[in-house]
């Protein structure tokens, strides 16, 4: 089974705006007011029988029962015959935000995120089932929206079904977002001849095998200047004011534009590196530890785990290209030339020279070869034959020459 999303930006009128702005508004209401009441339950939960609590909690029965998904849905029926507001958005609608919920809280206990806050803006809603011939030229068909004009900038993909909808906000207007589905099931890549392995860093974004060292982009340092004097000026506006919404709508468009641009940068770069080999090796790395250390600003900046874990990922699988992760543990600590452990690097020491069989390189470079020699041992081909061609891993042709002449 195959899904791809598709988002067109949205056409709205003055009525069509509303209503989305309404069904935005509910939503927050509904998730809010759930959030509440299972927060209300674990309070009256936490003091003990025997003794009063120091904070005021509100007192519920013993045998209550959990307020989970199902009692919450259950009660979301009775009040829509009652509360109009309600009754005026799409039932599925108001029950994917409890399903939303419902999931922040599995998260909570299964991943140990933190617990879930209340919203103070909804930015999307989903409807999870579409139409019957809901799609358009240049239209689309919702459950309570009705027809919706967007800006198509590409056809609907052949052979796939609509199977859901999300509508966005942003800062530059609505969006909406088409999930598209297939019964056909898609073959992992086979392993191909040519392999590439790349390192990810910060000095350099990505360090290739075959010596390319790619900078990293600055999207977001070069839009500081800016960003720096709009919220200098949004410090001395009234909160809430006409012109404090404006400078805020200017601050979210320069973010929203960084973003793209990031993101386009991305799938540039993804679809070069697709050109240039079969099999494609990277790290197995916690991004998200790197977003929490001293380079924390660096990371975050140029998206290095949002190219590695899923726009890299996505473009191997569209392309046909073997996409795989290897261990990252002492990638900059081995020489690719000899396989022998060189010792640590700190961090100033920006070029690799071994001891052993005084191969000097780049270290960004011998770390992209450790990782492509580990690629191929890991899915069964030989590194002296697959690594570069006829040349032996970490010579070049020269050395090879030299190589066969004294033998």
């Amino acid at each position: 089974m195959i899904t791809l999303t598709y988002q067109f930006r949205l056409k709205l009128n003055r009525q069509q705006t509303q209503e989305v702005e309404h069904i935005l508004s509910v939503c927050k209401s509904v998730y809010n007011y759930a959030l509440a009441e299972r927060k209300h339950w674990y309070n009256s939960r936490k003091s003990l029988v025997d003794r009063c609590s120091l904070f005021a909690e509100y007192i519920i029965p013993a045998n209550a029962p959990y307020p989970n998904y199902n009692n919450q849905a259950k009660n979301l029926t009775i009040a829509k015959k009652t509360n109009p507001d309600l009754k005026s958005v799409n039932a599925q609608v108001l029950q994917q935000t409890l399903k939303t919920l419902d999931k922040a809280f599995s998260d909570m206990k299964a991943k140990g995120f933190g617990f879930p806050r209340f919203k103070k803006h909804t930015l999307s809603f989903v409807f999870p089932a579409m139409l019957k011939n809901c799609l358009g030229e240049g239209k689309v068909k919702l459950p309570q929206l009705g027809w919706l004009r967007i800006k198509q900038s590409r056809d609907y993909p052949t052979g796939f079904e609509p199977k859901q909808a999300r509508i966005v906000k942003k800062a530059t207007g609505y969006y909406l977002m088409i999930a598209f589905q297939s019964q056909e099931s898609c073959p992992d890549a086979p392993v191909g001849k040519v392999s590439l392995g790349i390192d990810a860093g910060i000095e350099s974004f990505i360090a290739t095998d075959r010596g390319e060292l790619i900078k990293a982009p600055k999207f977001l340092l070069k839009a500081q200047s800016q960003l720096k004097l709009l919220q200098r000026r949004l410090k001395h506006k009234i909160k809430g004011s006409n012109n404090w919404l404006k400078l805020q709508n200017k601050i979210a468009k320069i973010h929203e534009k960084v973003a793209n641009t990031r993101r386009d940068r991305h799938f540039k770069l993804a679809n070069y590196l697709c050109d240039l080999t079969d099999n494609i090796f990277v790290e197995d790395i916690n991004f998200v530890s790197w977003s929490r250390g001293i380079v924390r600003k660096q990371s975050l900046d140029s998206g290095i785990g949002q190219f590695i874990n899923e726009i890299l990922p996505y473009v191997c699988w569209k392309r046909s290209k073997f996409y795989l992760k290897v261990d990252k543990n002492g990638t900059s600590q081995e020489c690719s030339n000899c396989g022998t452990h060189t010792g640590k690097k700190h961090l100033n020491q920006r070029v690799h020279s071994c001891q052993y069989c005084g191969y000097t390189a780049p270290r960004d470079v011998v770390s992209a070869e450790v990782i492509r020699n580990r690629g191929l041992i890991a899915v069964g081909h030989t590194v002296s034959q697959n690594a570069c061609g006829d040349v032996l891993t970490g010579f070049s042709q020269s050395n090879l020459t030299k190589l066969v002449k004294c033998l």
